[in-house]
């Protein structure tokens, strides 16, 4: 199998991981060797209840058994495409009351951009350097990271930066700007927290100006951080929210939101404003209902914060510098790109998954699945440091 991977499969880097998988369940991925690797990335932020969740799966056994696609989105009323948008409008603040359904959540990126446009008639957007929100060229115009887009120009024109948590820089916020799209707390970036209200500070800027705010909340969304969505640890309400990852319990899915009033201009003028065939798919709508429903039904949100103090408790070592992030999206921090290498890889052949971070080498990803258990915890932590102590020892010595 391995060889056709790479024969046949297209590949995003030259040397991915490449472990065959076999089957999946809770925080554990087995591999066709019948190794058992525990998770601590949960498919990039994607399995928020861990793999194979029962309350998922059964919903979607349930849905398979009625219908699968059967029109465009928009035209039928379906109904755990209706469930889950009620559902949401319920735990989100005033305005935030209507939800575009989509595939992904780079396509929410796209439809919030074009949204606000449409809202503005303006056609600026500010972004914040080494921001990702995406790869089509919608989501890829605004990521502030050059290397990343030189070889696809030109993109969408108009678009300008600001540094994240950067005060000074919001004066580039004005009346010709359209947006401002930030993630909620940086991923690529290294799991950058906004600092000293700075979201406030945003969106105070632009209600001066008449500028619309986007937050990314596709990879704090949905538990990560404690709360429902990042922004709601920062007292704020953003215009449009996108979403997308762990939105799903492991399928396709992603979303954007905004009051009634904005989102109803995509209807018309021109009619068809944003258009999709398979969001809102009855089989991914029914998953992401059943996740939405086992977050706010159970504990699993508010043990996140809990979970996160044990991680932090445990994490202690002459090579971890800090470690950034809130709740269950949190970032190891080393000293070099190369000992980040040795960590993820070394510990892959442990049977513990990490990962990388985009935009910053250092890093070492720990996003697992939020109903991770306080044993499981113990067994990663326990193989990062046993890792972290050869790495240091081998070093000390050369």
């Amino acid at each position: 199998m391995k060889k056709d991977f790479f024969k046949y499969q297209a590949q995003t880097t030259p040397h991915p991981l490449a472990m065959e998988i076999s089957h999946a369940e809770g925080s554990y991925i087995y591999a066709t060797d019948g190794k058992r690797h525990l998770d601590f990335v949960a498919g990039v932020s994607a399995c928020s209840l861990g793999h194979r969740h029962p309350r998922v799966v059964n919903a979607i056994k349930k849905q398979l058994d009625q219908y699968m696609h059967v029109m465009v989105y928009g035209e039928y009323i379906q109904q755990p495409a209706v469930e889950l948008t009620k559902l949401l409008a319920t735990h989100l603040p005033h305005p935030l009351e209507k939800t575009y359904l989509t595939n992904s959540g780079t396509e929410a990126i796209e439809g919030s951009l074009k949204l606000a446009r449409r809202i503005t008639g303006r056609s600026e957007i500010i972004a914040a350097k080494l921001a990702y929100h995406g790869n089509t060229m919608g989501s890829m115009s605004v990521m502030g990271f050059e290397e990343r887009k030189q070889a696809f120009r030109p993109l969408i024109p108009d678009i300008h930066f600001v540094s994240f948590n950067d005060e000074n820089d919001l004066e580039k916020i004005t009346d010709k700007t359209a947006a401002i799209i930030l993630e909620t707390i940086q991923g690529g970036a290294g799991f950058i927290e906004p600092k000293n209200d700075y979201l406030k500070k945003v969106r105070k800027r632009c209600d001066q100006v008449g500028a619309i705010l986007i937050l990314d909340e596709i990879q704090p969304g949905f538990g990560r951080t404690g709360k429902l969505f990042g922004f709601q640890n920062y007292d704020i309400i953003p215009d449009i929210i996108a979403m997308g990852k762990g939105m799903g319990g492991g399928l396709p899915i992603g979303a954007f939101t905004a009051s009634a009033k904005m989102m109803d201009q995509l209807q018309d003028h021109p009619k068809l404003g944003h258009i999709t065939t398979f969001g809102g798919n009855p089989i991914i709508a029914s998953a992401a209902l059943a996740t939405l429903q086992e977050l706010t039904e159970s504990d699993v949100m508010a043990a996140t914060l809990e979970k996160e103090k044990l991680l932090r408790s445990l994490l202690i070592h002459p090579l971890i510098k800090e470690i950034r992030g809130l709740g269950l999206m949190l970032a190891i921090i080393t000293d070099s790109p190369e000992i980040a290498n040795q960590i993820i890889l070394k510990c892959q052949e442990k049977g513990l998954i990490l990962f990388w971070l985009l935009f910053e080498p250092r890093a070492v990803r720990i996003t697992p699945p939020l109903t991770i258990t306080t044993e499981e915890i113990k067994e990663g932590c326990e193989i990062i440091l046993d890792t972290l102590d050869k790495i240091h020892s081998n070093k000390t010595i050369t």
